[in-house]
């Protein structure tokens, strides 16, 4: 049976209604449910009022745009660049510049380029929707004015040296404290800054520079290293040096108390028995004097002959 347009005007009331019906529940079904993402959520308003805010899965609202859905993706990570682009990506990704936002002065009224790149989640899906109308003008303007400040702060060889991660922690703290003052539901988790360059027309000079406090780095390392090994030695040798002296210095005091008793017991013998003791004490010196000699004969000056009176070593 062919459709002919001349039998629309012959459709009785009831297949009419059937028809109107139709339409009005395919509609309502189709402004009545909604499915929200795994990574998303769902700010839900009636009459354009936020009623409630919906997790992943099927939901149901109430037709005809009197509840609508503002989905949000609150799992994945946004970025923003500031001083290029991102023209392509890939294995040979390739890059705009934009100078305009990337030229700061610096600390010691230097020119100093800086390229960074932000990285932030939404933690709020009702105050995104609802609290700031441009928000990323937002954004930006926040973290360039963040960026700004703390290297406006600091000499550019601060900047270009060891300075970087301090002015990333600060930067990220002030961003997301002004966002939260804001009200913009985001949280910041990265600022890092990608290239820190000086004007091209200086640029080769800071290089320079920049060379020369690396330089001065390494041997001041290398300065730091060699007092760690010769220090510590020095000093045990020192110590080594201290306590041989103190044992000498032990010995020789022993020595003298030593010679100083020997001396008061033979003063005191000498005294009870002068001649005994006169006597003693010259035996003991021949004896010390020719201890180490062998073969050795005493003989007596006064004699007229070679008779030899006494063999030390025999007799002794």
């Amino acid at each position: 049976m062919k459709f002919n347009p001349s039998n629309m005007g012959k459709l009785s009331p009831n297949m009419l209604v059937l028809i109107i019906v139709g339409i009005l529940v395919l509609i309502m079904l189709s402004t009545s449910i909604f499915i929200v993402d795994q990574t998303e959520q769902a700010v839900i308003t009636r009459f354009g009022r936020y009623i409630a805010t919906r997790g992943p899965g099927l939901h149901f609202k109430l037709p005809f745009g009197i509840d609508r859905n503002y989905t949000v993706n609150v799992r994945t990570i946004q970025s923003q660049e500031f001083g290029y682009r991102t023209v392509r990506g890939g294995n040979l990704p390739t890059y705009a510049s934009q100078t305009a936002e990337s030229i700061m002065l610096t600390g010691d009224l230097n020119i100093v380029d800086v390229e960074w790149i932000i990285q932030y989640r939404v933690v709020d899906p009702k105050a995104w929707t609802f609290n700031v109308h441009e928000r990323r003008e937002t954004i930006r303007d926040v973290s360039r004015s963040a960026v700004n400040m703390h290297v406006g702060d600091r000499a550019i060889v601060e900047i270009m040296g060891g300075q970087r991660s301090a002015i990333e922690a600060a930067a990220l703290s002030f961003m997301n404290d002004t966002f939260r003052s804001y009200g913009l539901g985001i949280d910041v988790i990265t600022v890092q800054l990608q290239n820190v360059a000086p004007p091209a027309g200086v640029r080769e000079a800071f290089e320079d520079v920049n060379r020369a406090m690396q330089d001065l780095e390494r041997l001041d390392n290398e300065g730091q290293q060699i007092y760690n090994e010769e220090i510590p030695r020095a000093r045990g040798q020192a110590r080594q040096m201290v306590e041989e002296a103190r044992g000498y210095a032990a010995e020789r005091v022993n020595r003298a108390n030593g010679d100083v008793a020997r001396f008061n017991s033979v003063y005191a013998e000498f005294v009870r028995a002068p001649e005994v003791t006169r006597q003693r004490l010259y035996y003991e010196m021949i004896e010390e004097v020719f201890r180490d000699e062998d073969g050795m004969t005493l003989i007596d000056r006064n004699l007229r002959n070679f008779l030899p009176l006494m063999n030390v070593g025999g007799n002794r």
